[in-house]
Parts: C-alpha cells; sequence; structure tokens
C-alpha cells in the first residue's frame, strides 16, 4: 500500500511539473529572419514593403511628386505597401529590414552618409531589392561601391525629344507588357560606360530615331543583375511628369518593382559583350 501511494505522489509531481513547463513554452516565433540587414520574410497575407527614396542633392527633377503618387498606386495594384521618404536616417540598417526593395527616384549628388551607404550595401547584398530611376544614375559619385550597384555612371544628356527604344527581351517582368519597338518621349541619357557583359541589358535605344545620343550602336537603357545576394535594376526613363502617366512605362516600372521585391523571378544573368 505504501509502494502505491508513493507511486501516486510520483506521478502527480510528474503532471504538474509537465503543466508548468507547457505553460512556460514560449510562443512560435515565426520564421527567422534571412539576416541582420537582409529583407523581412514576407507573410503569407501581409503586403511586402518598398521604401521609396528621393532626395537631391543636387539638381531636383520636378517630376518626383507626380513619380511618387504614381508608384504607390502602383504599388498597391501590385499587392506591395509604399512608403516614402527622403530622410537619409530612414536608410539605416534597423530601418530597412521592414522592406524587400528600396527605389532611389531622380536621386542626386551624395544623398548618404557612412552609416547609411553601409546599411544600403549590406541590405542590398544580404538579399534586398534595389531599383533605380532616371537620375539614380547621377548620385553617390564619392561611393565606388554604388557604381557597382547602379551598373553606370550618368554622363550626359540632349534635350528631351522623341527616340525608339528596343526590347531586348521579354521574358522579365519588367518587359513583359512591352513592345519590341517602343516609341517615347523623355531625356534620354549617355553614361561613362556600358554596362553590358557586368549586366543583363533589358531595352536599348536606337540612336538613330533621335539627335544627340553619345553612345553609338549599342546604347543600354534598362538593365539588371544580381548583387551578393541581391537583386537591382535601374531603369533611366521618368524625366518628364507625362512619363507617369504613361500606362507602358507604368507597366516597366510596376514590373520591376514586383522584381525587385522578390515576388515575380527574371533572369538578370549577364549576356557577353557584343
Amino acid at each position: 500500500m505504501a509502494d502505491y501511494r508513493r507511486h501516486r505522489v510520483r506521478w502527480s509531481l510528474l503532471v504538474v511539473l509537465a503543466a508548468v513547463a507547457g505553460c512556460a513554452r514560449p510562443a512560435d516565433p515565426g520564421p527567422p529572419p534571412t539576416s541582420a540587414t537582409g529583407p523581412p520574410p514576407t507573410r503569407e497575407g501581409g503586403p511586402a514593403r518598398v521604401l521609396l527614396f528621393s532626395r537631391t542633392a543636387g539638381f531636383r527633377h520636378a517630376s518626383i511628386p507626380v513619380a511618387v503618387a504614381a508608384l504607390r498606386r502602383q504599388g498597391a495594384r501590385q499587392g506591395m505597401e509604399v512608403d516614402h521618404t527622403e530622410d537619409p536616417a530612414r536608410l539605416s540598417a534597423a530601418g530597412l529590414r521592414r522592406y524587400r526593395a528600396v527605389v532611389f527616384l531622380s536621386t542626386t549628388g551624395d544623398v548618404l552618409g557612412p552609416d547609411g551607404e553601409a546599411a544600403l550595401r549590406g541590405f542590398v547584398e544580404a538579399g534586398g531589392g534595389w531599383v533605380g530611376v532616371h537620375a539614380a544614375a547621377d548620385t553617390e559619385y564619392g561611393w565606388p561601391w554604388y557604381e557597382t550597384l547602379v551598373g553606370a555612371r550618368f554622363a550626359r544628356h540632349p534635350p528631351v525629344q522623341r527616340a525608339t527604344v528596343r526590347v531586348a527581351g521579354r521574358d522579365h517582368p519588367a518587359t513583359a507588357r512591352l513592345p519590341e519597338v517602343w516609341a517615347r518621349t523623355d531625356e534620354w541619357y549617355d553614361f561613362r560606360g556600358n554596362p553590358r557583359g557586368r549586366v543583363r541589358v533589358l531595352a536599348t535605344l536606337d540612336e538613330s530615331t533621335y539627335q544627340g545620343g553619345g553612345m553609338g550602336a549599342d546604347h543600354p537603357i534598362a538593365w539588371c543583375h544580381a548583387v551578393g545576394e541581391g537583386r537591382a535594376l535601374y531603369t533611366a526613363g521618368g524625366h518628364t511628369a507625362a512619363s507617369w502617366a504613361e500606362a507602358r512605362f507604368l507597366a516597366h516600372v510596376a514590373g520591376a518593382l514586383r522584381w525587385a521585391a522578390g515576388l515575380a523571378a527574371g533572369d538578370c544573368r549577364p549576356e557577353p559583350e557584343g
């Protein structure tokens, strides 16, 4: 009888201890972050977040407010939550953890300090996305890594005029809804070097269709590539306010956002030069 009672006491203690341990167990933390500086995992049912950054320390494009409004609308249609800032403090390692991609929208000059530069580089190389629009190529001349990110530096441009864009491939989200031959009006950039060979060129300019082009027969105007574990895409269009009301240009940028945020696949392996 004594043995039976001791057995019941031991069993009761085990039940109590198991119940206490179950109550003390922490809640499921969910999926781990991809890295300390990389983008957060996209949770089912939650929108991907994108940060628009349009700070200027040089020429300021009058089209920026129109572009911000258009990108917010396009983001919402694509299931993305789009924030806008011109505060470089938002581009910190902690601040960028909220976002899947960052858009440099017609930024000019030196717009980031050393901490912001380190945070953006860490974010992209750890798996984040970046989209550069128009004057994003006219930015951060004192930061060598930024040229790696954007792909090429702005050199010059002729007056705004109509030209023919030739779409190199329509199997990328940024070009899927574009015609192979696309005539439109914008400010057409020349670059200090040709990025072909380091990037996948998505579209080129036909210099025979406008006046003042200075890059010759191979004039890339939009491209994408991998940077570390991340994704980078640059498009030179978007100078004019009218660009941001063009259905095809908006489709081009919306596809770029989806790809950069990791919501759509696209082959951005570099093709050989020539």
